[in-house]
């Protein structure tokens, strides 16, 4: 049965527009003619007034709540051109130029400016306009919300880029982690936020009402992180299955048909969705937090749970064994690997033959062909894994993050997830990092210094 989503996103512009509307009408001052939807040059001009008037700051607390209110209302009005031009004139015409701050330090240096002083003189005046969103209701997802569009904007103009970066140390001071609030999501949560939970979904898609029930029963758990001033609104959410030892299938994990198991039974509890839902928040990481956040409330509510862990994708992969094969040829092969192909394929040999039998459809079906192939990908990705790049990082997005957290590359799953998704990224395998509470911060520590933390086993393989 198909969800029936219902727009989440009108629902939250409107919550905005409310809130702007009635903080700007407390605020009783007249703002002029509202903007014209594509923002014409002469509109430009009048924007730009509005602008500097909210950075001059005049009159008290309320006044300036409410211009800020006003500003945001009239930018929720636009249409995306204007919107477009919004942010562009915010960009380039309220940072901070190089010359501009050059002159600041030079004066600082001669003594004519306290410390303090520069501080504040040297934050772009976009950000100190921005920065009065705080106090407005609705105005810190505003705020997230306009990041997101400079990212965007970012990819092609530098000017919405530098702002988009400027604006991520004030959004890490108000996100920091200790004004977050860590809150399970179950099946009695309302009804908006499950069809949050539906829609950022980012790893694993849930695909009906069925399959999100499954993952809020009784052997599942649902946690996020919430802002005080965003209480409808989840930063990041982690899914987690309670089970008998290591997880190694996703579809097994997620199946929706399979028996409940019994909580206090379990002993491992494995992590297996991570997801951002605030892409205005990007570059601002909450889940190594989250995580251990997680396994200690865990640890504390079920004390029979011994093991944490990931069921993790390997989204690099399968990119990094198509580039091996092609360009070392038979060199990335042992030479028993290469005579363990010859009884499955005789058209070709070596590194083509790995190519060609992954080119079949169902591959992993054939019996012979997945015994000769397994081995195979498994040191390839096990090598993957345990390798780093020139600045000692894990090659994997996903091992970078979770061995950054202080976990251990713990088990390599094969056909871990063979749903399209999974084969396009890893060739259907997935792995399981581990989390031993006593160790990670020791093992932070060796990854930060450049050292891959991973299990006997792992470390054997990549050495076959």
């Amino acid at each position: 049965m198909a969800l029936p989503f219902s727009n989440t996103v009108d629902r939250t512009l409107e919550r905005l527009r409310t809130a702007f509307v009635e903080t700007a009408r407390g605020a009783r001052e007249v703002v002029g003619a509202p903007l014209r939807s594509d923002l014409p040059d002469d509109d430009i001009v009048r924007l730009k007034g509005r602008i500097d008037a909210c950075l001059e700051g005049k009159g008290g607390e309320t006044a300036r709540r409410g211009r800020a209110a006003e500003l945001g209302q009239a930018y929720l009005s636009l249409s995306p051109a204007g919107k477009k031009r919004f942010l562009l004139t915010l960009a380039n015409d309220y940072g901070l130029s190089r010359d501009a701050a050059q002159a600041l330090v030079e004066r600082w240096r001669a003594g004519k400016e306290p410390a303090r002083a520069l501080r504040r003189a040297l934050e772009p005046p976009a950000v100190r306009l921005l920065r009065e969103f705080v106090g407005v209701p609705q105005g810190v997802k505003f705020v997230v919300d306009l990041r997101a569009e400079l990212l965007a904007l970012g990819k092609t103009d530098p000017a919405a880029r530098a702002l988009s970066e400027d604006l991520r140390p004030l959004l890490g001071d108000w996100f920091d982690v200790g004004f977050l609030d860590l809150v399970r999501i179950d099946w009695k949560s309302s009804a908006a936020l499950l069809e949050k939970l539906v829609a950022y979904e980012a790893v694993h898609a849930i695909r009906s009402w069925r399959d999100l029930k499954n993952r809020l029963d009784s052997d599942r758990r649902c946690f996020a992180f919430f802002h005080p001033r965003m209480p409808d609104e989840p930063l990041i959410f982690v899914e987690v299955a309670l089970v008998q030892g290591m997880a190694g299938n996703i579809q097994r994990l997620l199946d929706a048909k399979a028996e409940t198991n019994d909580p206090g039974r379990a002993d491992t509890a494995i992590f297996y969705s991570i997801s951002n839902c605030q892409q205005g928040l990007a570059g601002i990481s909450f889940g190594n937090f989250l995580i251990k956040r997680v396994a200690k409330q865990l640890a504390g509510e079920l004390p029979n749970i011994k093991d944490f862990a990931t069921l993790s994708p390997i989204p690099g992969l399968r990119a990094h064994v198509d580039h091996r094969l092609k360009s070392e040829g038979d060199d990335a092969l042992t030479a028993a690997e290469i005579a363990s192909l010859v009884p499955v394929i005789d058209e070709v040999r070596g590194a083509a033959a790995v190519r060609r039998l992954l080119d079949r459809p169902q591959w992993w079906e054939v019996p012979a062909i997945d015994k000769a192939l397994r081995p195979i990908l498994c040191r390839l990705a096990a090598t993957y894994l345990t390798g780093t790049d020139e600045k000692g990082r894990a090659l994997d997005r996903v091992a970078h993050f979770h061995l950054g957290n202080g976990a251990v590359v713990e088990r390599i799953n094969w056909l871990g997830d063979t749903s399209a998704n999974g084969l396009r990224q890893s060739y259907a395998m997935m792995v399981n990092y581990r989390y031993k509470l006593a160790d990670v911060d020791a093992n932070h520590e060796a990854y930060a210094n450049g050292r891959t933390i991973a299990s006997r086993d792992v470390r054997a393989l990549a050495k076959a």
